[in-house]
Order: structure tokens, then sequence, then C-alpha cells
């Protein structure tokens, strides 16, 4: 996407009747970001999503189950602590207390390989990094003596790269691992463990660039970066509920249910976005800032001609599924909150009974959460269910002979953009060539993979482009965390 400023036309055409009013189509976490700052900024802001609710990707629903009415999450999302623009959203709406992290990084991590089942730990002390990882690596017990010694310098080497270097976009993570010596069991106990929960996608699926900044910035820049986070309560009530009221004392118009089916140049430099809301067609105000937080194939379908540097770039850029499968037992099988596995088909295993709201008694919620899984993405929930059932009980003693009172799955198909070796420079900058509008979304060239935290900076992003432009101030608010700032002393202890 062309990073070039406005000229003087262009920023003579965004002084006309309407350049006050902006208009932000999508309200998931980069959509809620960049109205509230728009808003904050004194821009009368409409924001408008075409499902039902807020939340985009990260949201929760009702469901009547065997075992009373639960709220439950389309997926476990979790976020780290170095993930500060999201943790600054969640100040913004007043749910930080509502997703705590953990005090020091602690994943406990199942080898369900073997024929003793043996718990290992992947946590951190207070040291300074490196040597905060240093204990825990030599002795997780996944990894051969050998495998330990050359998993700490494939990490040391990792340390090393520039993840902003066009030529590590060009390499794939695997070959790079095996290139340093790890072997296979390396890479799915340790590599991929984290990997493919971050980036979605195996390790020779990966471009080097995102496999570096996940690696970076979580494992290797400050103590507690990786420290764990997620909602002890539905992310309806984070992302829809609490988000909605910060939007309207912001003085933001929220418009659910309404989908922009065409953006349209109007008088004095302003867009028209048309929309259809209950089958009746209603016209959100003419803005004359526009910001497309949707996916890339609706934001590419709602662009006008020329308005990217290269046609067809946002086609290119591929989805990855997330698979989540949901189980009601009829009794508690788990002690942990949640727990890690390899030689399994179960990856990660959340406790969200109480989160859920399921009644006292009622049993216990797990939720599964099972990343780059092409193959099973489409798979009956039949099949699922013979699939994960056995596992979870292989896996936890407690499962064995328990009841299952609910079994059901959700589906995310294109639940994040695929970070495949080239995807770098096909991720936009929120700069088009259409004057006034601009892109946001977790696709976006954030440096982040397709995560939460990559769609709240792109939020901000656009919306210090659009103020720019405008000649407002676009500097830092109170609750946006800038990109690299340093973890205190209290964050990282």
């Amino acid at each position: 996407m062309s990073s070039t400023r406005p000229g003087p036309a262009e920023a003579d055409a965004c002084q006309g009747a309407e350049s006050g009013r902006a208009t932000v189509v999508g309200g998931g976490l980069a959509g809620i970001t960049a109205a509230l700052r728009l808003a904050e900024a004194g821009l009368r802001t409409t924001l408008v999503e075409s499902r039902p609710r807020l939340g985009g990707l990260a949201f929760s629903f009702r469901r009547s189950s065997p075992a009373g009415e639960l709220s439950v999450d389309n997926g476990q999302h979790v976020y780290l602590r170095c993930c500060t623009a999201y943790q600054g959203l969640l100040e913004r709406v007043g749910a930080r207390a509502l997703a705590p992290l953990q005090r020091r990084l602690d994943i406990p991590v199942l080898d369900a390989g073997r024929a003793r089942h043996r718990l290992g730990r992947i946590r951190r002390s207070a040291a300074p990094v490196p040597l905060h990882l240093t204990a825990s690596l030599a002795t997780y017990p996944h990894l051969s003596p050998a495998e330990r010694i050359a998993a700490a310098r494939a990490a040391l080497a990792l340390r090393g790269l520039d993840p902003a270097d066009p030529a590590l976009d060009a390499v794939d993570f695997g070959s790079w691992l095996r290139a340093r010596g790890q072997s296979a069991r390396s890479v799915r106990a340790l590599w991929d463990l984290v990997g493919v929960a971050t980036l979605n996608a195996r390790a020779e699926h990966v471009s080097l660039a995102l496999a570096a900044m996940v690696f970076r910035t979580g494992l290797l820049t400050a103590p507690g970066a990786a420290d764990l986070g997620w909602a002890r309560v539905p992310l309806g009530r984070l992302h829809d509920t609490l988000a909605r009221r910060a939007l309207g004392r912001a003085g933001v118009r929220v418009l659910t249910g309404t989908r922009i089916a065409a953006l349209r140049p109007g008088a004095d430099g302003a867009w028209e976005a048309v929309g259809a809301r209950q089958g009746a067609r209603e016209a959100v105000p003419a803005a004359g800032t526009v910001v497309l937080a949707v996916p890339p194939d609706q934001a590419g379908a709602l662009l006008p001609p020329g308005a990217l540097d290269v046609p067809g770039r946002l086609e290119r850029i591929g989805a990855a599924p997330i698979l989540n499968v949901h189980v009601v037992y009829d009794r508690p099988v788990l002690r942990r909150p949640f727990f890690a596995a390899i030689g399994s088909p179960v990856q990660w295993v959340f406790d969200r009974t109480e989160a859920s709201g399921l009644p006292p008694g009622g049993g216990q919620y797990l939720a599964l959460s099972q990343s780059a899984v092409h193959d099973e993405i489409d798979e009956p929930v039949a099949a699922l269910r013979e699939r994960y059932l056995p596992e979870l009980s292989r896996l936890l003693p407690g499962a064995r002979g328990a009841g299952v009172r609910d079994f059901f799955v959700t589906r995310e198909r294109e639940a994040t953009f695929a970070p495949a070796p080239g995807v770098e420079r096909l991720r936009p900058t929120p700069h088009t060539r259409a004057p006034g509008v601009y892109l946001a979304g977790a696709w976006c060239a954030t440096g982040w993979p397709a995560t939460m935290e990559s769609a709240v900076r792109s939020g901000h992003a656009a919306a210090r482009e659009a103020l720019d432009r405008l000649g407002r101030p676009a500097g830092d608010t109170p609750w946006e965390s800038p990109a690299g700032r340093p973890l205190n002393a209290k964050e990282t202890m």
C-alpha cells in the first residue's frame, strides 16, 4: 500500500462540509479502537457492524444446553503481557480486571505420546532475559538434554534476528529451525507448542519474520512479556456490552445489523457508505473519513478502483481456520485452569465452568482450542466427538467414567490470516489512494500476527493516519500503549 501523504489538492478536498464526520465499517476490536480514537478527537463518528453484536471474531453467545443456559465464547482467546495495546483497550472500556494476567508465565504441558503421561512446565523466573527461562528449559522433560541445549542456541539466534528484515519473510520457520539443529520432537514439543497457538500454523508454514516477532517479543525481550491473560467472563461482556457503553459515552453512534454494500464518492470530498438494515436500505451519514475495519476480501470489494497500489493484493492474503471443541462433564475432571498437550490431537484445554455460568453442581465445562486444523474444520460433530472424547479420557483420569452432558463445536473457517512466507509484503498500511479512506484489521501491517493485539494496534494506526490528514492532534491517547513501550518493573515481576 502506498504510504504517500495526501497532497494539497487532497487536503483541500477533505475540508468540505463532512470533514468532521467519520464512518467506521466493522465492529471488531480494530473498528472499536478506531471509532473511540476518532470520536475522542472530536469527529462525529458512526460505527457500522453487519452482525447484531460487536466484538468481531472474539465474541460469545447463549446456548440452551442439557447442562443449563450457557454463555459460550466462540473460541478461547488469550493475550500476553506484552500485548500492551489490547490491555489499553480493556482499560478504556473498563474491563481490565475481568481479564487478568498470570503473576508469572506457567504453562503445564502434558506429553500424551508416552505410555505414562508426563507433565512438564514452561515457566519463568524473575531473572533477567534470557536467564528467566533457563531453569524451565533445563528441566523440561519433553526434550532430551541435547535437544534442550540446541533449543537454547536457537532461541539466542532468534534474538539476533530483525523481524522487519524483508528477507526473513521469504523463509519458512521450519527450515530455519532444522538448519539450527532442531529435531522433529523439539519442533513438536516446544516451537509448535507456542507457534501454533499464536500464529495458527505449523513451523513449516510460517514466515520467519512473524515467528521471529512472536518469540523475540514474547520470550526474549522482558521477563514478564509472555505471561498469559484471558477473560474470566464471557468475551461478549468485554467486547460488546462494555465496549458499547464506552462508545456511547464517547458519542459514537453504533449501528449493528447493518451491512455496508457500497462505498461511493459524494459531494465535498465525502464518502457515502450505503447499507441495508433489517432489509431496508439506510444511508449512513456521509463522512470525510472512512475506516474499513473488515476482513481483507470485504475491504477489497468496498475500496474504490485505484485505491490499491497493487490490484488484487488483499485477495492474495490467505486465511487459516480455528476449531473449538466444547465439552460439559457431569463432574469436575480437571483441577488446573488450563493445560497444553503434545502427542495428542488435543492442543490447549481451558476450564470455562465459571465464565460460562454453568449452574452450581452442573459439572465442569472444558473448551479445547484447536489451531491449524485445515483437515478437521469441516468434519461432522459426530466424528469430532469420536476423536476428542477418548483423547480427553486418555489425558484426564477424572474424565474416565464421567458423563458427558453436552458436546458441541464452534468453527471459524477464516479465523486469522495465513502467516505463510511472503505474507508480510501483502499486508497493507492504513493509507490508501482513496482520500480519506483507511484500512484496519489484524491482517494489516502491524508487525504482529493475527491477534487481538494486532487488531487494536491497526485501529490506532488508522485513526492516527486519518487525524493527521485532517490536521488534528494525532498523538498517543492516555489509553494507548505505543509500540515498543518497555514493560515496567511491576509488569515483569
